[in-house]
């Protein structure tokens, strides 16, 4: 961290009241779009820049007080929604997962699995709503304001998936508060539970998004799949259920080529944007494109 930016932290601190008085060490932590801080026994996240464009601060600071009220996140300790800045609890003794951790700590799908029933169930209402397709379009018209190209052949996917939406809105899910974004780096495991972290996109939704996507950011293999699926449903999934997660797996990532594109345009240093989108887009055709794909469909169906 520079001297510049310890600086801009440390004014940042000290125009919070909860944190006011915190003089100790300052250390950064991960963070795709946002700045993340350890503060001793809190955790300080800082906005980044364009988030504004297209995240809630307000419904974030709901679902987030609510998740902690669910024991499934840490603990608010301050929300500011219109500068961003929020301030959590540490979670001791965690480790923030990645792909590669979730392969090798044993029982960490499990737990994943876990948790995301905890949340799924706890009763809470998030005051959004989210809307695959809704999403999609906005983030479209993002887009058309910025000096950036759509991967070769999207909006030809975008209109084979309107076949998928039929049948996913013929069989709803009930809605759930979800997390939407379950990016493994999200999910904080003490060896004993996860936590969950992060409620920038979440919102009441299908269950199955949950899992589909955490496979996804995971990378996991079909074994993950089940031992996820299983801590989850308490048993095996019904073949409509493990239908609705295999869907998800390809639309998340429809929808998050659009996101790579924007944090591309916005110039984010965090990672190769331009590149992570295509890989989405490409890994979303040729899911869709499997055999086993087209039964998945059938049995939600």
């Amino acid at each position: 961290m520079s001297p510049e930016e310890e600086r801009e932290i440390r004014d940042i601190i000290t125009a919070i009241p909860a944190i006011s008085s915190y003089a100790g060490p300052v250390a950064r932590l991960g963070g795709l779009t946002n700045r993340v801080y350890q503060l001793s026994s809190a955790v300080l996240r800082v906005p980044g820049k364009g988030t504004e464009e297209y995240i809630n601060r307000a419904n974030e600071a709901v679902a987030a007080r609510l998740a902690a009220d669910a024991h499934v996140s840490p603990d608010v300790i301050y929300a500011d929604v219109t500068t961003g800045f929020m301030v959590t609890r540490m979670i001791s003794n965690a480790v923030t997962m990645s792909p590669e951790l979730f392969k090798s700590r044993m029982g960490a799908p499990a737990r994943a699995g876990a948790v995301f029933r905890k949340l799924h169930t706890s009763g809470g209402v998030f005051p959004f709503r989210f809307e695959l397709f809704a999403m999609i379009d906005d983030y479209l018209k993002i887009l058309s304001g910025k000096d950036v190209e759509l991967p070769a052949g999207y909006h030809d996917v975008v209109k084979e998936a309107q076949d998928i939406r039929k049948v996913i809105a013929k069989n709803p899910a009930p809605l759930a508060p979800c997390h939407c974004d379950p990016l493994c780096e999200n999910f904080l495991d003490d060896g004993t539970r996860m936590w969950i972290v992060d409620w920038e996109y979440s919102g009441m939704n299908d269950p199955m998004w949950d899992l589909g996507d955490l496979s996804v950011e995971g990378n996991f293999n079909d074994a993950q799949d089940a031992e996820m699926l299983v801590s989850y449903f308490g048993g095996a999934p019904t073949a409509a259920d493990h239908g609705r997660m295999v869907i998800y797996k390809a639309m998340c990532d429809l929808l998050w080529t659009l996101w790579g594109l924007i944090q591309h345009a916005n110039n984010n240093p965090a990672d190769d944007f331009a590149a992570y989108a295509l890989n989405r887009f490409n890994r979303c055709k040729a899911l869709i494109a499997t055999p086993g794909f087209a039964r998945h469909v059938h049995a939600v169906n």
